[in-house]
């Protein structure tokens, strides 16, 4: 069995602290999670530099991961703007955001769910015109629950979903922006996601506010969903949902999916080597994650050959 631990650090991570993580260093990150065996990761936004000084150098860490064989390559786009930014510097994906919860949306983007739809139809527009591969991702945040506006009704998720698709979405993802989700909400929105968008129903992302992350995770996984976003060192969150510190953890996650035999190709020994030198890196901020504490249980080898 394969799952994917698509790594979002280097954007949602980022975007959430204070210290602005220097190039080198971030190329550097995107090297090392590469030799440690990841394949997909989420490299920056394009965004304007003056709200995200932390990721003004996307287009750059674009240019260097796409020279790395094999890996996908993807970036954050809130409007057109971004998209055309990510087509032109060959992003193999594009993520595209939109708040199940309407007072979030606009808090976070300035524009009504509908609104964003209408966007990704121009993106896809765009893109097909443009005879780019560039694939878009219409990601559903605030899919369990929203700290401004409180209860988001399933059906609501479900409806701007097929509006996704609809609108030229080649792939849809769920994600908890605040850490709202439990096991049993996650499954039952994800079975219903998945009777709409089959494969294209294509990844979870589970913040760990509460210390749900990776219970939401084994309950994502037994829907047929094995795609997930995490930061190394759990780091990130969303600036404009208060409390929503902490994704899901990457090494913990990919920790947890090899115990349960699941291949994700990720060395978790180099995983673990990156992830000190990240705290080195980002020395003051908040780090999260049990396994870099606890470490690598001695019988781990053993059970994983």
């Amino acid at each position: 069995m394969n799952a994917v631990i698509r790594e979002v650090g280097l954007r949602d991570g980022l975007q959430s602290i204070q210290s602005i993580l220097p190039t080198a260093q971030k190329i550097e990150w995107i090297r090392d999670a590469y030799a440690a065996g990841q394949r997909e990761i989420e490299v920056g936004s394009f965004v304007p530099a003056r709200l995200l000084p932390q990721l003004a150098d996307t287009a750059e860490l674009v240019a260097y991961a796409k020279t790395l064989p094999g890996l996908q390559v993807s970036v954050l786009v809130p409007n057109l703007k971004g998209a055309e930014r990510a087509i032109e510097t060959k992003a193999d994906l594009m993520l595209v955001p939109l708040s199940a919860s309407r007072a979030h949306s606009l808090a976070n983007l300035r524009k009504t769910p509908e609104a964003v739809v209408d966007e990704v139809a121009k993106m896809r527009a765009a893109r097909d015109a443009s005879g780019a591969k560039t694939l878009i991702e219409g990601g559903i945040g605030t899919a369990f629950g929203c700290t401004i506006q409180g209860r988001v009704d399933h059906a609501d998720v479900l409806r701007y979903m097929q509006a996704l698709l609809d609108a030229g979405a080649d792939r849809v993802s769920i994600a908890d922006t605040v850490g709202y989700a439990g096991p049993s909400a996650v499954r039952a929105l994800f079975d219903a996601a998945r009777k709409i968008a089959g494969e294209r129903f294509w990844c979870g992302h589970f913040h760990d506010t509460r210390g749900l992350g990776l219970a939401n995770v084994h309950a994502a996984l037994q829907t047929g969903v094995t795609r997930f976003d995490a930061t190394l060192a759990g780091i990130g969150g969303c600036p404009h949902a208060p409390g929503a510190s902490g994704n899901a953890s990457s090494e913990d996650l990919a920790f947890m999916l090899a115990d349960m035999g699941y291949d994700t190709s990720i060395d978790l020994t180099a995983l673990l080597e990156l992830r000190a030198k990240l705290a080195r890196w980002l020395d003051g901020e908040s780090l999260h994650g049990a396994l870099a504490h606890a470490g690598l249980p001695v019988t781990f080898a053993a059970q994983n050959v």
